[in-house]
């Protein structure tokens, strides 16, 4: 979904190699609780996912330090699903079969999620999905640590809309997360009165770099005389052209400001940010937050990567709660049996970055802060508004005709992933 620096992707690029299929450190499977790093370490992705590979690295070293779990070491698994949506899935498999790992952090586009998902219910493994997503789901072998669209899209348009605007650019990657997202945004900006014609939407393939006829046609939707924002699903390498094409054709965000859901201070990491100065981000977690858990994360994060120029980002974080939460969850269970862990984890706290706490929900997502950034120069973020207290996340849209009556609880005695509340029918055996 995101880009980051291309400099750091011919350095990280190179020490790929190094990182497939290796295990860290080595012991005897009996003697380790073995975990899952399932994410791109090549291909499109690695400028994202390496990152995060990184980070579960560091997670694993910082609770072998504090003794590990159940008197055990950790040992992390990392595999190279290469930006290969159906190799995610095998990739799944061989970590669950054949490497017995306890639990499974990884994955980021929806697609990647989508792949693996049958291979986690199958199997009976645990998957920390650490991403913002279009949420629609809920399944027993899921951790959704990333926000659903009720903590980074609706309250990034409630954000916009009490700044005043009036007409919508619905800008995005042509696959699932982009395509659902907007779906439900269309569907609670007419809700809130705004007219079909006050609204433009737009898909665009991975990779596109000719921007110059969509941005025109952006500009010319926003000379109509109402004030007018691009809300943007666009992932990847797309985001800079059309961040430079926008400046380009005069477009700034004080004429018509772009908040996007999928860059971030990874993303902005060693590229020209003055066309993006003064646009926004909506995320639930920013690297300039002033918080002493926050300093501490970055401190420990430049002494891992011994870089003191490696950026944080939100999907760090998420990865960051979700594996202290699994932690949590196994001591409180005293095993790493799947379903005693997927049971003890419902409703354990554990601090985020920003001052709160994190708690996983009996859905399966968490409660989260949501914060709109505004890009500066030196590519990080000033927090411009955020909410007063965190937001359960919901797997179900509240927006859409299929969604509005259904609720994913996997406690007793629903246990269900998509509970529709009408008929008090589970619509699902395994609830997806």
């Amino acid at each position: 979904m995101r880009i980051s620096s291309l400099i750091r992707q011919v350095v990280l690029g190179s020490g790929l190699a190094l990182s497939l299929g290796i295990t860290v450190p080595g012991h005897a499977a009996d003697d380790t609780i073995k975990v899952g790093v399932l994410h791109s370490l090549s291909g499109t992705m690695a400028i994202s996912e390496t990152t995060l590979k990184d980070t579960v690295l560091m997670l694993v070293e910082e609770q072998n330090k504090k003794g590990g779990l159940l008197g055990k070491e950790l040992e992390a698994v990392v595999v190279d699903p290469a930006s290969n949506w159906p190799l995610f899935a095998e990739k799944a498999r061989e970590l669950l079969e054949k490497d017995k790992v306890a639990a499974v952090f990884g994955c980021w586009t929806s697609v990647s999620r989508k792949s693996v998902l049958p291979v986690f219910e199958e199997l009976n493994g645990l998957l920390f999905y650490p991403v913002q997503y279009e949420g629609e789901e809920s399944s027993k072998n899921v951790f959704y640590t990333g926000a659903a669209p009720n903590q980074q899209a609706i309250p990034a348009v409630d954000y916009l809309m009490d700044q005043g605007v009036e007409r919508w650019v619905l800008a995005g990657t042509d696959y699932v997360y982009p395509r659902t997202t907007n779906k439900i945004l269309e569907a609670y900006l007419k809700q809130k009165g705004v007219a079909d014609e006050d609204i433009l939407i737009n898909y665009t393939p991975f990779g596109h770099s000719d921007w110059q006829s969509i941005v025109s046609d952006i500009k010319k939707f926003g000379s109509a005389g109402k004030k007018t924002a691009v809300v943007s699903t666009i992932n990847g390498d797309a985001n800079v052209p059309f961040y430079k094409e926008l400046g380009n054709q005069g477009i700034s965000a004080e004429n018509i400001p772009v908040v996007a859901f999928s860059v971030g201070e990874e993303e902005l990491s060693g590229i020209d940010t003055k066309p993006l100065v003064g646009h926004l981000a909506a995320w639930n977690y920013f690297m300039s937050v002033d918080t002493p858990e926050n300093a501490t994360f970055i401190e420990a994060w430049h002494a891992f990567t011994k870089d003191s120029k490696r950026v944080t980002n939100d999907p760090m974080e998420a990865h960051l709660i979700g594996f202290n939460l699994w932690a949590k969850a196994v001591e409180k269970a005293g095993t790493t049996d799947t379903d005693a862990v997927e049971q003890a984890i419902i409703g354990l706290e554990t601090p985020n970055l920003t001052g709160g706490m994190a708690k996983m929900l009996p859905n399966h997502h968490i409660t989260k802060p949501v914060l709109i950034g505004e890009i500066q120069e030196d590519g990080q973020f000033a927090v411009v508004w955020e909410t007063e207290e965190t937001v359960p996340g919901d797997a179900w849209s509240d927006y859409l005709p299929g969604s509005k009556d259904l609720k994913a609880d996997w406690t007793a005695p629903i246990k269900c992933g998509n509970y529709n509340t009408k008929t008090e029918t589970c619509l699902g055996s395994e609830g997806m």
